[in-house]
């Protein structure tokens, strides 16, 4: 898209105008749209009209939008969130089945963690995450794994910034996040007693890949009590080594030669499927009319 006159892209703009949207703000307006984006008025009217056209968008009958099934379709093909949600996610299955209470996965995106997956049960204690939610890494125990194993610039830039208090329990002196980080790196796990709600504990653990790097946090929130957080921890440390092992030789050279090929970075399916996966035929897109 050509740049505008104002030194920005309609593809920045455009990307403004998806970010608008929110978990409590599925459905709105081009006033909304344009409010909630700070773009002009007309300059919404005119980028909607192109993000309905390309899928992007979907028009409700009362006049508001929504986000459009296409960026579904288009996330779903990214071999580095959707591949590694769907290796991981054996593993996680078998944290959940033994713990009953919320476990997920989350990946370090800006300054937040941003969640790919989570499993809960109706009676599980409050947690503030939701599947492609993101909370601080200050507050949150996934966050704090993955900022203790990011860059040390990047580090002392969170530090820098303001940590926000949620509970009397939130680390939010850089000192304390300092010192809590370095604890993380040493013990390799962090254990957030009631940081984002009182009632609730966050336990994680990292889970690496290819060159040994931290790619995401696999992590349970599960009541805040007197109990010993460590059977959680074992239970986290296990599952998060054996979905290391299947990312690093999803990933590794040769893995292309075994059953689904280049698929299994992202899909998981049975043997059979896999196997006869890389020949079938692929469905063409087509732009809209």
């Amino acid at each position: 898209m050509a740049n505008s006159s104002a030194g920005r892209s309609s593809l920045s703009r455009a990307m403004d105008l998806l970010a608008a949207f929110d978990l409590d703000a599925v459905f709105l307006s081009v006033s909304q749209l344009s409010a909630r984006s700070g773009l002009p008025l007309t300059t919404t009217h005119r980028l909607v009209a192109e993000l309905v056209q390309l899928g992007l968008l979907e028009r409700q009958p009362d006049r508001t939008y929504r986000l459009g099934v296409r960026l579904w379709e288009l996330a779903s093909k990214t071999p580095g969130a959707v591949g590694l949600r769907e290796i991981a996610q054996p593993h996680l299955l078998a944290v959940h089945s033994r713990v009953r209470q919320h476990a997920q996965l989350g990946v370090l995106d800006g300054r937040d963690v941003l969640f790919l997956e989570r499993l809960s049960t109706r009676e599980a204690v409050v947690n503030f995450t939701v599947i492609g939610g993101r909370l601080p890494l200050h507050a949150s125990s996934s966050g704090q794994v993955l900022l203790a194993h990011s860059p040390t610039a990047f580090q002392e830039e969170i530090l820098a910034s303001e940590l926000v208090a949620y509970t009397h329990n939130t680390v939010h002196r850089p000192a304390d996040l300092r010192s809590l980080l370095d604890g993380i790196r040493h013990d390799g796990f962090a254990v957030a007693d009631g940081f984002l709600h009182e009632s609730a504990r966050g336990i994680a653990v990292p889970v690496r890949g290819v060159n040994n790097d931290v790619v995401a946090a696999m992590s349970v929130v599960v009541p805040n009590n007197d109990s010993s957080p460590m059977p959680h921890v074992r239970l986290l440390l296990a599952a998060a080594a054996a979905a290391s092992k299947d990312l690093l030789a999803a990933y590794s050279p040769g893995s292309e030669d075994v059953a689904g090929g280049a698929f299994r970075v992202l899909m998981r399916s049975s043997e059979q499927s896999m196997a006869v996966f890389p020949g079938m035929p692929r469905a063409v897109s087509r732009p809209r009319p």
